[in-house]
């Protein structure tokens, strides 16, 4: 079936992808290894579209949430890639990542544990990162548990390569964290310095997310772990604001940001409806017409990821005008006011996170009016909805 034929589409652009990991690159430098994190099914692109499209541009490395995005990621690669699984990791997954030389991050003796136990049964070598708990107090060995996860590595290890060493900042994208980063920092600093004076060598650094490796240039390390970036999002307002301050030559120059946004999410006008005035439109009575209006039907509603409290708010757009939701976002539909868009049809293309003509409308937009993050609106995206590559 032909995805345009669906109640909606996404778009990812081929040359957006291309030009943020060609400035993502230049700017970690030589030498960085760019690990592109596709978790939250690659941040609401698509994992199986995504992979093989970051390949064809140049990506060899993905970190994933789970085991289960691992899997999925490995099954639509294309290319001899590296994966790594920073999170959830069951038990009973544990095998499957090691026969198929998945790395993982080890962040507690019991994970440790079976690791070990599984790759002696399996008589293979495990590749793992040790995950640090630097400040952050989510998950990680700490200064407990670290000399207890040393002993069992050099017990082991010919079961054991500690590829990595890590941690995750806590907040890198706003400066009110500022001094906690760091505090972590240091600390990073201190337990790999330990770990090599108890002979646990050779392992790559990396702790650094799009924010933090874009603001703290120090924390680039051996590898950066590049989510929301590569898909042409800054992570805050606050790191956009910080990059051109600190990149701008002078305050005249037009801020044009070097990160090009990869997805469109692209609708059709299912119906058209003449109402007079004076009439309720959709459920209840959230909208009244003040005079005749011309009414769209979209076949996109809030279990697609256009959120219900988008009701009588929303924008999309019509024949390269911005038009309004207007009345309750249905689970499978919304409605909204085209009567100053001349000539419209059934069929004509609905655009509802992206570029028409010279308007667009952003994902950004969508935070505003709904209070979620840019990365929320995203991950919402259902992972039914057709994921096509163009240009």
């Amino acid at each position: 079936m032909n995805p345009k034929h669906h109640s909606s589409y996404i778009e990812l652009s081929e040359s957006a992808l291309k030009k943020n990991i060609r400035f993502l690159k230049k700017t970690i430098g030589k030498g960085v290894q760019l690990s592109s994190v596709i978790k939250g099914n690659a941040y609401g692109h698509g994992i199986k579209t995504f992979v093989p499209l970051a390949e064809r541009c140049g990506i060899d490395h993905f970190s994933v949430f789970s085991a289960s995005e691992a899997m999925e990621a490995v099954n639509y690669s294309t290319k001899n890639s590296r994966f790594m699984i920073m999170g959830d990791l069951h038990p009973d997954e544990i095998p499957w990542a090691i026969e198929n030389q998945v790395h993982f991050y080890i962040y507690n003796i019991n994970q440790l544990e079976k690791t070990i136990k599984f790759a002696d049964k399996l008589n293979k070598t495990a590749s793992v990162h040790l995950e640090l708990e630097t400040g952050m107090n989510r998950f990680g060995l700490d200064n407990e548990s670290l000399p207890e996860a040393v002993s069992l590595i050099k017990e082991n290890t010919d079961r054991i390569i500690v590829e990595g060493v890590c941690t995750h900042y806590s907040g890198a994208e706003s400066v009110s964290n500022f001094l906690r980063i760091q505090n972590q920092k240091k600390s990073f600093s201190k337990q790999c310095k330990w770990l090599q004076r108890k002979d646990i060598h050779n392992f790559m650094k990396h702790s650094a997310s799009s924010a933090a490796a874009l603001i703290y240039p120090e924390t680039r390390m051996d590898m950066v772990r590049i989510g929301i970036a590569q898909y042409g999002y800054w992570p805050t307002e606050e790191v956009r604001m910080h990059y051109f301050m600190k990149n701008m030559k002078n305050t005249s120059s037009k801020m044009i940001s070097p990160l090009k946004r990869i997805l469109t999410w692209k609708s059709r006008i299912m119906n058209l409806k003449e109402v007079g005035p004076g009439e309720f439109v959709g459920y209840g009575n959230a909208y009244l017409t003040t005079k005749k209006q011309k009414i769209a039907a979209i076949p996109v509603g809030y279990y697609h990821g256009f959120a219900r409290n988008l009701s009588n708010l929303g924008r999309v757009l019509v024949g390269g005008k911005r038009t309004a939701v207007v009345g309750v976002v249905n689970m499978n539909m919304m409605l909204i006011n085209v009567t100053d868009i001349k000539d419209v049809k059934l069929g004509d293309e609905v655009v509802i996170i992206g570029k028409q003509n010279k308007l667009k409308i952003s994902v950004t937009s969508f935070s505003d009016m709904t209070n979620y993050l840019n990365y929320e609106v995203l991950t919402r995206l259902p992972q039914d909805i057709p994921r096509i590559i163009v240009d």
